[in-house]
């Protein structure tokens, strides 16, 4: 990256705290509209967080018609990529697959299609024959429906946040890694600085894209973000022989265990429900027996493929799953995007168009009122998402 610093620049336009695919989506909306003096501050390597995974999925099916808006206009831009910004995020489009193991859950997903098509997203109900010549691993004993969308998929993120930085850098944003917030100074109703352990930053306006540290910067400036970290675990098999059919992001809807393609092997991934909150990303092989029971039912001869690497990182999580995005309503000046609950990398294009436009004043392409952080702290509406891993 050209346009790095270790030594902070005394004033900004705007501060970006966070440099994973958020901040640094949002960093290249901004200066491609032409806003200068940008300065992303980030405590790690950019794309150290939660950006950081191996492989992110990418798609559009939602039950939330904000978050299908999202995903739907990401995947656009996420396809455009080698274009705009210029990078090649090796994206494959191969597929979502939801497995349904109850009458509820194909219910449930049948309403949720039926509004994804009304919305553009090409997605469908198969039934468990479909579902297998998909993903030839799977099991239809007790498989009672599937929801599969071809245009979904996955990609990398840190890919991603290179070619999202590098754009930004060659438009003049300056990056500063290894460089942590120590405070913010507010006057009024405005914050004034970004205080960091290179150095005070003054400023016009903050932009909190800091994933699971969001609540500690809010805080810093007396806003109540109410995200928190918890840690999410896959593994890599080893190299397969024959290789592995190419197969869809396969999600076994009822225990979460999900698997996909990956260089010569597959990904296997299971959100553990007994983990606890926290910042830790020490990779732990034993929740793997969690995956392998889950596989046992539904895709067996994923039971017992060994298993060569693991990666843990962390998720940013709200009350209700829906990610923070707009203003704060006591310091105008202080923006954020944040708390995406494993959904920020398929929606940091869109995210990021809509942070330039607030930043802007101008209406973004969808309203993102519902998701402000404001919903905890005045009983306003909470955003359901029945389609979480």
């Amino acid at each position: 990256m050209s346009s790095t610093s270790r030594t902070v620049p005394p004033t900004a336009d705007v501060v970006i705290i966070g440099g994973g695919v958020m901040g640094t989506s949002i960093a290249f909306h901004l200066a491609e509209a032409g806003v200068h003096n940008i300065v992303v501050v980030e405590r790690g390597e950019l794309g150290s967080g939660s950006s950081g995974k191996p492989i992110g999925g990418v798609r559009a099916q939602f039950s939330d018609p904000l978050n299908i808006a999202l995903g739907s206009r990401s995947l656009r831009a996420w396809q455009d990529f080698p274009q705009r910004p210029g990078a090649d995020i090796r994206l494959d489009s191969v597929g979502y697959l939801f497995l349904l193991t109850s009458d509820q859950q194909a219910a449930d997903f049948e309403t949720g299609v039926h509004l994804q098509n009304s919305l553009g997203v090409p997605s469908r109900m198969i039934g468990p024959r479909e579902a297998q010549q998909l993903c030839p691993y799977l099991s239809t004993d007790g498989l009672v429906a599937a929801a599969y969308s071809p245009t979904d998929g996955h990609a990398r993120p840190g890919l991603a946040v290179q070619g999202y930085a590098r754009a930004a850098a060659r438009a003049g944003v300056v990056f500063a890694p290894h460089t942590a917030v120590t405070g913010l100074d507010t006057t009024g109703d405005r914050v004034t600085a970004v205080h960091t352990d290179h150095g005070r930053i003054s400023c016009s306006t903050v932009i909190c894209a800091a994933g699971a540290w969001s609540a500690r910067i809010g805080a810093m400036a007396g806003v109540h973000l109410p995200v928190r970290p918890v840690r999410r675990q896959l593994a890599f098999t080893a190299p397969l022989a024959p290789p592995a059919p190419r197969i869809p992001f396969t999600i076994d809807f009822a225990s979460t265990a999900y698997f996909h393609n990956s260089d010569d092997g597959l990904l296997f991934g299971l959100a553990d429900p007994e983990q606890a909150d926290g910042f830790d990303t020490t990779w732990t092989p034993d929740w793997l027996r969690l995956f392998r029971a889950a596989a046992r039912r539904r895709a067996p001869a994923l039971a017992d493929m060994e298993t060569h690497d693991g990666w843990a990182g962390l998720y940013e999580v709200t009350p209700d799953h829906n990610a923070l995005i707009g203003r704060s309503g006591t310091l105008p000046n202080f923006l954020y995007a944040t708390g995406f609950s494993g959904h920020g990398f398929l929606q940091a294009p869109a995210v990021g168009e809509i942070m330039r436009d607030l930043h802007l004043d101008r209406a973004p392409f969808v309203d993102v009122t519902p998701l402000s952080a404001d919903r905890f702290t005045t009983g306003a509406e909470t955003r359901p998402e029945a389609h979480v891993v």
